[in-house]
C-alpha cells in the first residue's frame, strides 16, 4: 500500500530508521540501494508547515552518508571547488546541472523564497557531496558531473551488510 506521497508504509519506516527522526515532508523514493532499501528521498519544496526545503533529493542511507563524509574530510571538496573554477567545460555541466535540479523541484512546486537557489553549493561552489550524490543517483549518471564524481570514488557500502538488513520492516 502507497503512503506519503508515492513511499510504502515499509519505506517510511525505514527511512525514519536511516535518519533516526519522523520523515518529513518527503513525497517518494528518488533512488534505491542495490539492496532494495530507499537511498535518497524526494522532498516537496515546501514542507508541511510552510518552511521552505530546497533540498529536493535528500541521501538518507547512513552507509552511504559515512562513506561521503569520509570523502569531504579529505578536502575532495576543495579539490572540486579548484576544477569547477579552473574548466570552463565542468563549470558548464554543473550549471547544466543546477538548472536540471531547478527545473525537478519547480514541476513539483514553486516557492518564491528559494527560487533559484539548488543545492550542494551549484552552481558555482562545492558546497555539500552528499547533496551532489543524491542528485546524481536520483536523476541518472550524465546529469550532475561531480555528483557522479562522488559516486565513482564511493565504496560498495552494501557489500558488508545489506541496508536492508539493518532496518525494521513496517508492520
Amino acid at each position: 500500500m502507497a503512503t506519503n506521497g508515492g513511499m510504502t508504509a515499509d519505506d517510511v519506516v525505514m527511512v525514519s530508521a536511516q535518519l533516526g527522526r519522523p520523515v518529513r515532508g518527503t513525497r517518494s523514493v528518488a533512488h534505491r540501494c542495490v539492496c532494495g532499501a530507499p537511498d535518497v528521498v524526494e522532498t516537496a519544496p515546501q514542507l508541511d508547515d510552510g518552511e521552505p526545503f530546497p533540498t529536493l533529493f535528500y541521501l538518507t542511507c547512513p552507509k552511504a552518508a559515512s562513506a561521503i563524509g569520509t570523502l569531504e574530510s579529505s578536502g575532495l571538496m576543495r579539490e572540486m571547488q579548484d576544477r569547477l573554477a579552473q574548466d570552463p567545460d565542468l563549470a558548464r555541466a554543473y550549471r547544466g546541472a543546477h538548472e536540471d535540479y531547478l527545473q525537478r523541484r519547480e514541476a513539483i512546486q514553486t516557492v518564491d523564497h528559494i527560487a533559484g537557489i539548488s543545492a550542494g553549493g551549484m552552481p558555482d561552489r562545492v558546497k555539500c557531496l552528499h547533496v551532489l550524490a543524491a542528485h546524481a543517483l536520483a536523476a541518472g549518471p550524465g546529469i550532475n558531473p561531480l555528483g557522479d564524481e562522488v559516486l565513482a570514488l564511493l565504496p560498495q557500502w552494501w557489500l558488508t551488510s545489506p541496508c536492508s538488513q539493518r532496518f525494521p520492516e513496517g508492520d
